[in-house]
């Protein structure tokens, strides 16, 4: 069989390389990469011998675990599409998901058989619905053989976004570009960089240093699942949080008992806790294993960043910029002109085009980043979504991210913020990031979300939820008073609503629609 880069391919060349390394510790359980491999195998004799093949989706309604990595990997081994399910969503967002992506398979932690269970008379194309636990266990034990096929490049995988600003939508990424676009190529840990043939995987794997890496969000979630392929494709070790809640003291004692090296969180939603334990106890946790913090999959503040390099001098703390449909962008640092929330260097890959998607940009002009090359071939059944993100320009095919964006003389890309999210107030552009910044600056506030609120006068208004830490007494009248050392007037919230928390998903991510409602419902 001839490999290819689909990531089954890529992951068995690795397995056979290392087959004796760690490749996943959750909890009590630890598998190495052979284990990890034989499993997958076994999960997808048992679909295939269900009929499940080539273009079936595969569900992961599952809590962080050796099993979701099972269940991506056998559905990459038959071809079919793995499909990342939020295992918050209640009975309507499960039918949506269910209907939207077709599901063939479905996979589902059992502590959540009572909210699965119900809905699957409802979807008689669901062929198998397993729960993991002893029915997983008994299937994989009652396998046949594993009958493989010839892979391709541009097999599909999905990836259904977070739906904070819409309905989710499945975004197919071909695995060859999911790899090179989203993944690094092989090449973050190899010197030479990105490898130029499959079978180059095996030596990335079984030439780099056997790091360990701790997955904060789970890998429902786009940022943490891709971070954690990068791992497994370079031979590391993966930790993952067996814990459903984010505890920040948690997450210090996991990766001061596991040594591990490596660690990934979503913005300041996770960073600020972090740091907050460190400063609390600077001294309760040996941490000199860990060599990179780095945020994906949402900027932090550079205050933050600051205060986590004070308090981890051995360590790289970084930020980097992705999205679900333009895959990662990489590391930037922030613009030294203080306008924009990153900086990105000259690629062949990133370019900055008009609004109206007529021309691309140089030096001095404002629009929106795009992504071209290695891009996702569109939305999963969605034609006229995909014409609106996925376009192309003089024979040339682009993701438009939304991400407002300027070319600087020297040609690299400043990131100004989402343009999806962008506040028009009285024709002044105000980016929610930068008024949750200065909001997040405040020792009394805990986390904050700004949004744009429809006004007769100005357009929009600009307004924030904002919650506090315990024991903090900050009124609404202080915070916008504390906004306005960091920000002009025109960008100070109007109005602030205190709320006990605010609204995110479990990795962190913003939920603009629900800010938004509480002021359009207080009107």
């Amino acid at each position: 069989m001839t490999r290819t880069y689909n990531l089954a391919d890529l992951f068995e060349l690795v397995a056979a390389a290392v087959p004796e390394r760690i490749a996943v510790i959750c909890g009590e359980h630890r598998r190495n990469y052979a284990e990890l491999n034989r499993r997958a195998d076994q999960l997808a004799a048992y679909l295939q011998a269900q009929g499940v093949g080539e273009g079936d989706t595969v569900g992961l309604q599952l809590y962080n675990s050796a099993e979701f990595l099972e269940g991506f990997l056998a559905a990459c081994k038959l071809r079919a599409l793995p499909v990342n399910i939020n295992y918050r969503y209640v009975a309507d967002e499960l039918r949506y998901i269910y209907d939207n992506a077709r599901l063939k398979v479905l996979l589902y932690s059992a502590p959540l058989q009572a909210a699965v269970e119900p809905l699957l008379p409802e979807f008689p194309g669901i062929a198998v619905a397993l729960s993991a636990g002893e029915p997983y266990e008994a299937a994989l034990a009652a396998a046949g053989d594993y009958r493989p096929a010839q892979r391709s490049d541009d097999d599909i995988t999905l990836l259904y976004t977070g739906g904070t600003t819409g309905m989710p939508k499945g975004v197919m990424w071909p695995h060859k570009a999911l790899f090179f676009g989203a993944l690094g190529g092989g090449g973050f840990y190899r010197k030479e960089g990105p490898i130029s043939q499959p079978e180059e995987i095996a030596e990335v794997a079984r030439n780099s240093h056997p790091l360990r890496y701790l997955a904060t969000a789970p890998l429902m979630h786009g940022a943490a699942q891709w971070a954690t392929l990068v791992a497994l494709l370079a031979g590391q070790t993966v930790v993952l949080r067996d814990r459903l809640e984010f505890d920040a003291e948690h997450v210090w004692d996991l990766i001061e008992a596991e040594r591990v090296n490596i660690v990934m969180v979503v913005g300041d939603a996770m960073a600020m806790p972090l740091l907050a334990a460190l400063q609390a106890e600077p001294k309760r946790w040996r941490l000199d294993a860990l060599m990179h913090l780095g945020s994906g999959g949402g900027l932090f503040s550079g205050h933050v960043q600051e205060g986590l390099r004070a308090q981890l001098p051995n360590a790289v703390v970084s930020d980097s910029m992705g999205s679900s449909e333009g895959g990662t962008f990489g590391g930037g640092a922030k613009p030294a002109g203080g306008e924009g929330f990153i900086q990105l260097a000259p690629r062949p890959d990133i370019a900055v085009v008009s609004e109206d998607r007529s021309r691309l940009l140089g030096p001095g002009e404002t629009g929106v980043l795009v992504r071209v090359g290695n891009v996702p071939v569109g939305y999963f059944g969605d034609p006229e979504k995909s014409a609106e993100v996925f376009f192309t320009l003089d024979g040339v095919r682009y993701t438009f991210t939304g991400d407002v964006a300027r070319v600087a003389a020297d040609g690299s890309i400043i990131v100004l913020g989402r343009g999806s999210q962008c506040i028009n107030s009285g024709g002044e552009k105000v980016y929610p990031e930068e008024v949750e910044e200065a909001l997040h600056r405040h020792p009394d506030v805990a986390d904050a979300l700004v949004v744009g609120v429809r006004d007769e006068r100005w357009g929009q208004r600009v307004c924030a939820v904002a919650s506090l830490k315990s024991g903090a007494t900050a009124d609404t009248e202080s915070l916008r008073s504390f906004c306005r050392d960091y920000l002009a007037d025109y960008k100070v919230p109007k109005e602030v609503q205190r709320v006990e928390q605010v609204k995110r998903s479990p990795a962190g991510k913003a939920d603009y629609r629900w800010a938004r409602g509480r002021f359009e419902s207080a009107h």
